[in-house]
């Protein structure tokens, strides 16, 4: 007789093998995870022992590990985030040593919720939390290949004093990310029988390649908009003839983030694209962007091109934000679909991701050293 093998199990076996080269996990708590399995399998609790992880060293106290590891999620390890001192949040610091992305190691995973994007990517948890203040979940999620939202900013408990962060997660899939999200997000007023209804199709949707001030790299423009007209010829889009541009808000989240919320330019910044968005929104209609302007860097640094400029008027306005899968540049490198959606409109963005990724090519794994 065959004796299956946990996921639990599968998971530390992966993050053993495969760590040691990714660098995705500063912590990782086998005998515990193990042991958290057992429970949740005998007690019948709903995730049923589904390993995550929990994005840096005080992920474990998050608000949405709580809630995933009291339906019986077991957290794994903690990932890897930005080292001390680091004036860009591109990358991350694990235990042995600079996190790599897992398509190529030569440049960045993305961050700061690096390790989190890594390790779903490589298949060495199931889901993982993170946290979203200027784009930090939804770039790493962009350039390793996977899903990752960001909630509506206020819906979760704030990791930033600020608000501009919001707590999110990152899976394989839309659909792969449901089970989470019903944990995390449910609780709250939220019925169970609002996850996975789907939406009727075709979705309304504006479709902007730079939100009318940013510098996009041509192939990584090309790359979303193949995908967008593909959604198109599916029936799971119809484009609307919106305007999308808005007011560069670099300035304006460097004030608030410095405690400088009521900066009259900032002010003046935040108005203006709030407006621009409450109409871009009405009636439903859906945001679609590439989500970096740029595809990953090498680990030396960033230049002078912002990772931020596609996501963080989003941390601003507090929209509920999702990036996908969309392909890949000539050079192998993974490009994110950001979708934005109007705020409070959380799991009509879960469910819109999953429409537009059954009408995508299903996103490979990366081919990794050992892989089986």
């Amino acid at each position: 007789m065959t004796r299956t093998t946990s996921a639990v199990a599968r998971a530390l076996e992966r993050i053993e093998r495969l760590d040691p080269a990714l660098h995705a996990f500063i912590e990782v708590w086998p005998d515990e995870a193990l042991a958290r399995e057992r429970e949740a399998v005998a007690r019948r609790l709903p995730l049923g022992g589904l390993p995550f992880a929990v994005k840096g060293p005080s992920g474990i106290r998050s608000y949405a590990a709580r809630r995933l590891i009291a339906a019986g999620g077991v957290p794994v390890g903690a990932t890897s985030v930005p080292g001390p001192g680091t004036v860009w949040q591109t990358w991350g610091q694990g235990a042995h040593g600079r996190t790599v992305n897992p398509w190529r190691a030569d440049r960045t995973p993305g961050g700061s919720s690096a390790g989190s994007a890594v390790a779903v990517a490589a298949g060495m948890a199931e889901a993982a939390t993170g946290s979203d203040g200027a784009g930090s979940i939804r770039i790493p999620a962009a350039w390793c290949g996977v899903f990752g939202l960001k909630t509506t900013n206020g819906l979760l408990p704030s990791p930033d004093r600020t608000g501009l962060a919001s707590a999110g997660v990152f899976a394989r899939s839309a659909a792969a990310a449901e089970p989470y999200l019903r944990r995390v997000l449910g609780g709250g007023g939220t019925p169970d029988e609002a996850f996975g209804l789907p939406l009727p199709l075709p979705l309304p949707a504006v479709y902007s390649e730079d939100l009318g001030f940013a510098e996009v790299d041509p192939e990584v423009a090309a790359v979303v908009r193949a995908a967008v007209d593909r959604l198109v010829a599916a029936g799971t889009v119809h484009l609307l003839d919106r305007d999308a541009g808005l007011l560069d808000p670099a300035g304006a989240w460097t004030a608030v983030r410095g405690g400088s919320p009521d900066d009259p330019e900032a002010v003046l910044v935040r108005r203006a694209n709030d407006e621009r968005l409450d109409a871009l929104f009405s009636g439903g209609a859906l945001l679609l962007t590439p989500a970096t302007p740029n595809r990953p860097h090498g680990h030396e640094g960033p230049g002078a091109r912002y990772s931020t400029a596609l996501t963080w008027a989003f941390n601003l306005s507090g929209h509920p934000a999702a990036s996908l899968p969309a392909g890949f540049t000539g050079d192998g490198c993974p490009v994110g679909l950001q979708v934005v959606a109007s705020r409070g409109t959380d799991l009509g963005l879960l469910a819109a991701a999953r429409a537009v990724e059954d009408a995508l090519p299903a996103a490979p794994a990366p081919l990794l050293p050992g892989r089986r």
